[in-house]
């Protein structure tokens, strides 16, 4: 099997998409943030000494989003038509989505992924002076769809695996 990102002689390279039609991506992807309850009762009471957590947190997943292709370095840069970021307070915990779109020739899975972690590293930015002990986790792509290999979802890759 050729590896997609290297040219013929073994080096790094970005995949050529010239030829493949624009269809419309999208991606969906989920983190969390475990903390402290007292950490998790500042972000949900807004009592945060740096501001609003959630509301930076949220601003950073879609400014990271737009910005994939200068921190992922084969990744083609992207016109998204639309960035979502969620930021919900869970059982101690916070729950971050990120939903991207596009219309393009590549998918958005990184867009996904890179707004999720970002997110969830502003929320321990804000609240690491209550918490150092938070912990990021279950950075996930949850579902994707268009272009030729068609939807996806983490349900259908547990069957696959678990099958």
């Amino acid at each position: 099997m050729a590896l997609t990102h290297l040219d013929s002689s073994g080096q790094a390279r970005m995949v050529d998409v010239g030829a493949k039609p624009d269809t419309h991506r999208t991606a969906v992807a989920r983190a969390t943030v475990t903390m402290s309850r007292a950490a998790y009762d500042a972000i949900v009471q807004g009592n945060v000494k740096k501001g609003d957590a959630l509301g930076a947190a949220r601003i950073a997943g879609v400014m990271a989003a737009k910005r994939t292709s200068d921190l992922i370095p084969l990744c083609h840069p992207i016109t998204l038509t639309r960035v979502e970021v969620r930021c919900e307070p869970v059982d101690g915990r916070i729950e971050i989505e990120a939903r991207v779109e596009c219309v393009g020739k590549t998918g958005v899975e990184m867009e996904a992924l890179t707004a999720v972690s970002i997110a969830a590293l502003t929320i321990y930015d804000m609240v690491k002076g209550m918490d150092r002990g938070m912990k990021i986790g279950e950075v996930r792509l949850v579902a994707r769809s268009g272009g030729k290999s068609g939807e996806w979802t983490a349900d259908d890759y547990r069957h696959d695996r678990e099958g």
